[in-house]
């Protein structure tokens, strides 16, 4: 089902043509005196030309030394939906540059933003995922998320959001669940995340494996990857006409395998066929991850006795152009070959 887009289109009576930008950072004191200013309209001007100037690193270097992040997340708050948008906005053209990254991550403008997950205007709440994703891509900016208790509503967000902002749900999520995994646990991430891997938008259920493959990265996560069933789900991703998907799947399957019921659901799940089937693919982008969670199935004798026969599979790979596919098809050489 189609949905609608988020525009990013002013009311018709705001004329950005008439935003002062002369002397560039020379103008930047007096736009922050009319952010502070009573009067909407010299706001939404100041914000427009704010938009602008913060498109080069030195106005943001300035603008932060000048106490601009204050009265940006005072903004953050008003009543008046061109002021808010305008806002995200600029703040979220500041995360592109890492001195603007650093400064909003030290600002507390993370804390400041959890208002608008609800905001009824779509482009606010875009522009606000789109700088959590940003701030989450810094080590100290996934766990400034973390510590402003995000996760819990983030993955609430994703049963209910826009597409496009789902993407960006998932992106900040893959970062801070490199970090820790039991808030988002918790909250039932693992049940949202099973129900994107079939979602229609390739991207949604490509991102969702990803953060699937993050989760996994934990001893916890395994545990709660292998309970919640998540793993027959994954195999069926492995024939997805979408390279990214297949990769993400893969990868995810092969934290997943790394755990004894992780191979066992694994096994019952059918899962050697479809991955043999990536590794006979020469062209095949899961081709790697494949072999590393084939790999592991081969530690159960039920799998070793499967895989001996297809040991030229794996002996086709030693040519790969991949040193990375090469050496591990000896690694699972070794592993099948193995005796008793």
């Amino acid at each position: 089902m189609a949905q609608p887009r988020i525009s990013a289109y002013l009311p018709p009576d705001i004329d950005p043509t008439k935003a002062a930008l002369a002397f560039g950072r020379r103008a930047l004191p007096k736009l922050n005196e009319e952010l502070q200013s009573p009067e909407l309209l010299t706001q939404q001007r100041a914000l427009m030309a704010l938009c602008d100037l913060v498109h080069d690193p030195e106005n943001v270097y300035q603008a932060i030394a000048l106490g601009f992040l204050d009265s940006l997340k005072t903004l953050l708050v008003h009543k008046n939906q061109t002021v808010r948008q305008k806002t995200t906005e600029v703040l979220s053209v500041m995360a592109l540059h890492s001195i603007g990254r650093e400064g909003l991550i030290r600002s507390g403008v993370i804390s400041a933003l959890t208002g608008l997950l609800d905001d009824p205007v779509g482009i606010c709440r875009k522009n606000t995922h789109q700088i959590f994703d940003m701030l989450a891509r810094l080590p100290e900016g996934a766990g400034a998320v973390l510590q402003a208790g995000l996760i819990p509503p983030l993955v609430l967000k994703l049963k209910t959001e826009l597409d496009e902002i789902q993407e960006l749900i998932l992106e900040t999520l893959s970062n801070c669940l490199r970090v820790e995994v039991s808030e988002a646990l918790e909250a039932g991430a693992i049940t949202v995340l099973k129900e994107k891997l079939s979602h229609p938008s390739t991207a949604i259920r490509s991102k969702a494996a990803w953060v699937l493959l993050e989760i996994s990265s934990h001893a916890e996560g395994k545990i709660a990857v292998c309970k919640e069933e998540v793993i027959p789900v994954l195999l069926s991703l492995l024939e997805d006409t979408q390279p990214e998907v297949q990769v993400n799947s893969t990868g995810a399957l092969m934290f997943a395998l790394v755990t004894p019921q992780g191979r066992s659901s694994a096994m019952g799940a059918e899962a050697i066929p479809p991955l043999l089937a990536l590794v006979a693919e020469e062209t095949s982008k899961a081709r790697l991850n494949a072999i590393k969670a084939l790999t592991l199935l081969a530690e159960l004798p039920e799998g070793r006795q499967t895989l001996l026969d297809h040991r030229d599979t794996f002996q086709r790979c030693l040519d790969d152009p991949s040193e990375a596919v090469q050496k591990a098809a000896e690694i699972a050489l070794i592993v099948i070959d193995w005796k008793p």
